[in-house]
């Protein structure tokens, strides 16, 4: 076998006939619109060029250039990578010999503009990687001969077709999309969906073609249906949708210069106004164009479910002999079947005892295609005298009294338009999106969300998880009351006014229509009402003062409301999007919990006082102080500097702690600052002691966002001898799972030299604004109003979030002369939400409180 001689392309004409080609293509897209024509027009130039180009490189033609993947199938978006395989024969020497060539081809079409993914195989190798990687099986499933060899790609084509193991691809894929969904949370409804890879996006459809294209079926919406395994309306509807959702893509591509494949916020206004859509009273073009992408991924799931579970049953026709449940359902393959087609036409209320069957009997993992059409040809027979119907009331309520399965069961009632029909008030907010900058899912993704995680508080395999919420639930009598809160907290979004007090009245109206227990119902309403009072309490108030938690205990009034509450608020923020929870947040919300209860299973007394809740902390703290060998009564020289309002907003150990290192440096002037892990080591606790000086609040602030550490919460105190006793609870918001044992003596000793007195100090620089942020720009609340005692200002802040943003607001507090006596700190995604309690004379100056306001007002506007 002789090496070809060498041959140089002629690079530059193929650049040019790329470059003119591609806008070829893009002005014929923008003229017309047609997303097919487009992608095969990109695929037959890529032909062209890298045919062209194999030719002039000279490879022996003994190798062949295939198309796999996406391009093997004839399709190229604007900005997808071009996947080819290189076949070589077999070669005895450990370099073979027609790799220069090769090299040279690869290199020339990288070199035109061509991003490829490729690789250089035998026959046998690609049966060998075939074997050992679904990836590898899936893209040379679809694939094409460009240049070269007839006979090498025929014996290519021979050996990968009879070693494929249709029923083994089918198992493989569908794992594959059953992690890649749980990848996305299961959820189609995200506010930035991407296109190909969500639930419900165009890689739904691939994986059943695919399946289809592997079992010898087809690999068109047409050849499927006159196979059987679908219908033609569905076959129409389906190749519509996934026109609607592959211009997306095509125009994502185009937008962002590049391979972009995420619906992201900064896109999706340029997009609506490209497809026609304007802004209406209400609503913005981007939320239209949002629910039109939501309408087409409603579809491609149905006819992905549909196609899945028909695949199925052509590969197993063994396993899918019927057996029979009761007189109208049948097992077919541990699915819910009907016996008649037409039960749900001739008897409505049969579809959710289909619901309730699935629930009812644990083999069931679903229901067949039939039935799940015969769900969605029938949804408009839920009107209103089926929604009055006692029966069908009851039954409804069972889902949520039976509790297993409730989940998958919403979801598919959610799917196939079935919830929505039932209950408007949930069909109104299915696809509403939330420009709250901490929500990522709609709204009815998200009250979804919050009855899974529910649910998963009694599953054993998710106590590890949630070790609280699940010892909580297995003791809660009734738990239906807190699926049926999950469903009602939200479901008043988007009409204007207070969302809590609106769903409580739907809630009401609910319970009394399906007659749930007086006192059912009116802890359904109350959570629905103050389903937000928690986490407020949590992180906006000092949860250590005792009168904070006794006004709290006021509120819950009950321990059963309680436990109720915590568990609807733990499922809540865990619902709103993998990053707002963090452990901090539940460790404030837990120390709540704690709390309060301790105070309502106090029933005999009257609240303690102020007296002897310092009394205790004094003698815990005492206690906790000679196990580290701190000599008896050493702390009283540190304290007699404290006043009551320190003691009052520390915890026990705190105070210990303070003790443990500053009793013998209580009139030492350089800076003290010592850190140690938080509570379960979730983030960090830092302490700070030298003599007060201006800004230093600021200046701390300054250091930890240099560092990349987010302030929690801040307890500023100033001792009666003019020193500063500061406490900062940070973590790293850009890693979770951090571990700060190594940060503890980089924060001890940086920050020391930071703060020290010849430590030269600016204003803060301000940090990017996220691109969340840039497209919803949020406007800035400021309001500043005397807190309960009459002591001190509250200064509640509410601004798009950004690095160094809290820098900035001390930089301007302390340049109005305004202490800081304490700060909870409250990031929710890109919402920050903060509270400082606030002092300073010069506050009671009506014009000095107006400039105050109006220089933070500046600051927050982005």
């Amino acid at each position: 076998m002789a090496p070809m001689p060498e041959s140089a392309p002629h690079i530059e004409h193929w650049k040019e006939v790329l470059r003119a080609g591609r806008e070829n293509a893009r002005a014929a897209f923008f003229a017309r619109a047609d997303t097919g024509a487009l992608l095969r027009q990109l695929a037959k130039l890529t032909d062209a060029v890298v045919a062209g180009m194999w030719s002039e490189c000279g490879v022996d033609p003994l190798c062949a250039l295939v198309a796999v993947g996406g391009y093997g199938r004839g399709e190229l978006y604007p900005h997808s990578d071009v996947d080819v395989l290189v076949l070589v024969p077999p070669a005895t020497a450990a370099i073979h010999p027609l790799a220069p060539a090769i090299e040279r081809l690869l290199a020339a079409l990288w070199d035109v503009g061509l991003e490829l993914a490729h690789a250089v195989r035998t026959v046998a190798e690609c049966a060998t990687e075939t074997a050992a990687d679904i990836t590898v099986r899936t893209s040379l499933l679809e694939r094409r001969l460009v240049a070269g060899s007839r006979r090498l790609y025929g014996e290519f084509v021979q050996s990968f077709d009879a070693s494929l193991d249709v029923r083994a691809f089918y198992a493989a894929k569908a794992l594959e999309q059953q992690q890649r969904h749980l990848r996305y949370d299961d959820a189609a409804y995200n506010l930035e969906p991407n296109v190909k890879e969500s639930p419900g996006g165009l890689r739904d459809l691939q994986t059943v073609l695919w399946i289809a294209r592997a079992a010898g079926l087809g690999h068109t919406w047409r050849e499927l249906a006159r196979h059987g395994l679908i219908t033609p309306a569905e076959a129409r509807a389906v190749a519509r949708q996934e026109r609607e959702i592959g211009a997306l893509r095509v125009r994502l591509h185009y937008l962002a210069e590049r391979r972009e494949d995420r619906l992201v916020f900064d896109v999706q206004s340029a997009l609506a106004h490209e497809l026609g859509l304007g802004d209406r009273a209400g609503r913005r073009a981007s939320e239209l164009l949002m629910q039109r992408y939501y309408r087409a991924t409603k579809v491609v799931r149905q006819v992905n479910t549909l196609l899945m579970q028909n695949l199925h049953a052509h590969l197993y026709p063994d396993s899918t002999a019927p057996v029979a449940i009761d007189r109208d359902f049948q097992r077919v393959d541990e699915l819910l079947d009907l016996r008649d087609e037409a039960l749900f036409e001739t008897r409505p209320g049969a579809m959710f005892e289909a619901a309730l069957a699935v629930q009812r009997h644990p083999g069931l993992r679903g229901m067949t295609a039939r039935t799940l059409r015969a769900l969605w040809r029938n949804r408009r027979r839920i009107d209103a005298a089926f929604r009055r119907d006692p029966v069908n009331r009851a039954r409804f309520l069972q889902m949520f009294q039976t509790g297993n399965g409730l989940t998958h069961g919403l979801r598919r009632m959610n799917l196939y338009g079935i919830l929505g029909q039932y209950l408007p008030a949930f069909g109104r907010i299915v696809g509403q999106m939330q420009h709250d900058l901490f929500h990522v899912y709609t709204v009815d993704e998200h009250i979804l969300m919050v009855i899974r995680n529910l649910r998963r508080f009694t599953e054993a395999q998710h106590a590890h998880e949630y070790p609280l919420c699940s010892r909580l639930i297995t003791d809660f009598e009734r738990p239906e009351v807190l699926y049926l809160a999950g469903l009602f907290h939200d479901i008043a979004k988007g009409r204007g006014g207070d969302h809590s007090s609106l769903g409580a009245r739907e809630a009401k109206r609910f319970c009394a229509q399906h007659r749930l227990h007086a006192d059912d119902t009116a802890l359904v309403v109350w959570l629905v009402a103050e389903h937000l009072a928690m986490s407020g309490t949590a992180q906006k108030q000092d949860i250590t003062d005792s009168e904070v938690i006794e006004r709290f205990a006021r509120v819950v009034g009950t321990e059963r409301r309680l436990v109720a509450l915590y568990l609807l608020t733990v499922a809540d923020i865990r619902g709103t999007s993998p990053i707002v929870w963090n452990a901090w947040k539940g460790r404030l919300l837990e120390e709540l919990f704690r709390a309060t209860r301790a105070r309502l299973s106090d029933t005999v007394g009257a609240p303690p006082t102020l007296a002897d809740s310092i009394e205790l902390r004094q003698r815990e703290a005492r206690r906790l102080l000679r196990l580290y060998a701190v000599p008896e009564r050493a702390e009283d020289r540190l304290w007699r500097e404290l006043d009551i309002t320190y003691f009052q907003r520390h915890a026990a150990d705190e105070i210990a702690w303070h003790a443990r290192h500053l009793w013998w440096r209580v009139e030492r002037r350089d800076p003290v600052v010592k850190a140690r892990l938080y509570g379960d080591g979730a983030a960090l606790q830092a302490l700070i002691y030298l003599p007060d000086e201006k800004a230093l609040f600021a200046r701390a602030c300054a250091f930890f966002g240099r560092a990349g550490l987010s302030i929690l919460d801040a307890r500023i105190h100033t001792t009666r001898h003019g020193f500063v006793l500061d406490s900062f609870t940070v973590h790293d918001p850009a890693n979770p799972a951090a571990s700060y044992r190594e940060t503890i003596q980089y924060v001890e000793y940086e920050l020391a030299r930071a703060l020290a007195p010849a430590a030269a100090f600016g204003p803060p620089e301000t940090g990017r604004v996220s691109r969340q942020l840039r497209h919803f720009p949020l406007t800035p609340e400021v309001q500043i109003f005397p807190d309960d005692k009459g002591t001190h200002f509250i200064l509640e802040i509410v601004a798009g979030d950004r690095p160094g943003l809290l820098a900035r607001i001390a930089w301007i507090l302390a340049q109005a002369n305004v202490d800081v006596v304490s700060a909870r700190i409250n990031t929710l995604g890109e919402r920050a939400e903060d509270v400082f309690l606030i002092g300073g004379a010069r506050l009671h100056d009506e014009q000095a409180l107006l400039r105050l306001e109006t220089a933070l007002f500046e600051e927050l506007r982005i």
